[in-house]
């Protein structure tokens, strides 16, 4: 895509198992392991999304292994 080619596809934020962050196209059926739980919008307000949300970048599994639940 060119620099000067505006995005306007509408994308969903998508998480999976390990609570990890990603976007994807809205018209597209998420990828095997991964849910979209609710947030849409264009492209940055999905990333904005995620910017506020996830805010401890390891997986969950490192997570409760670090405190000793996992």
């Amino acid at each position: 895509m060119a620099e000067t080619d505006e995005d306007t596809r509408a994308y969903v934020v998508v998480v999976n198992d390990e609570e990890q962050y990603s976007i994807w196209p809205a018209d597209r059926r998420p990828p095997a392991g991964w849910t979209a739980p609710g947030a849409r919008g264009s492209k940055q307000e999905c990333l904005d999304h995620i910017a506020e949300v996830w805010t401890d970048m390891r997986p969950r599994s490192l997570r409760e292994a670090m405190r000793g639940t996992g």
